[in-house]
């Protein structure tokens, strides 16, 4: 498998139209919290995480206008909130398209409520 299709691979969620979260979100497990919260713990993922919310979508190019931050770095933040499950990306062509999970959203507020 080519680094390319691996990253399509793993960014084929559709950010379309984003899934509202389900009403009933169990709590994740403790690794999965912390990893939720390391992901958080950078001023920049948590403006990511804002200016996805405020558009729906955006893709790289338009993140990295808002952050002010270099490209690869940006991208790099991307990949940690994406990992974490906390964002969704979706390719189309040579762009990445990305908006909140509204599900790994819900399972960051169900874990955190749950301490």
């Amino acid at each position: 498998m080519t680094s390319s299709s691996r990253r399509q691979a793993k960014t084929t969620e559709v950010c379309a139209t984003p899934t509202p979260a389900p009403a009933a979100v169990p709590a994740p497990d403790d690794e999965t919290l912390a990893l939720m919260a390391k992901a958080l713990a950078h001023p920049a993922r948590v403006r990511i995480i804002r200016v996805l919310d405020e558009r729906s979508t955006c893709v790289t190019g338009d993140v990295v206008l808002e952050l002010g931050l270099a490209q690869s770095t940006v991208s790099e933040h991307l990949r940690i909130l994406r990992e974490a499950g906390l964002v969704q990306g979706e390719i189309e062509g040579p762009r990445t398209r990305y908006c909140v999970s509204a599900a790994g959203l819900a399972a960051l507020k169900a874990g955190v409520a749950a301490l």
